[in-house]
């Protein structure tokens, strides 16, 4: 797939567009997830240190998920 893409032309194309949905996939999965698991701004205002890390714990699956999704499969 990579040589047909680089071959034709369209290969920067395709990278732009996987980037593209990628990012919006992240930019919505990332609140649903941080709403499914009750993580708030009330947390966030509470105890800032474990807001964090939930938060970062979400977007580390998230980016799995896509990852997933998008690339390896």
């Amino acid at each position: 797939m990579y040589t047909r893409l680089l071959l034709s032309g369209k290969l920067y194309d395709h990278l732009t567009e996987i980037d593209e949905t990628g990012r919006d996939r992240l930019d919505r999965l990332i609140p649903q997830m941080a709403k499914a698991k009750e993580i708030d701004e009330a947390l966030k205002t509470c105890d800032p240190m474990v807001w964090i890390a939930r938060i970062n714990n979400i977007r580390q699956r998230a980016e799995e998920t896509i990852l997933t999704e998008l690339i390896y499969e």
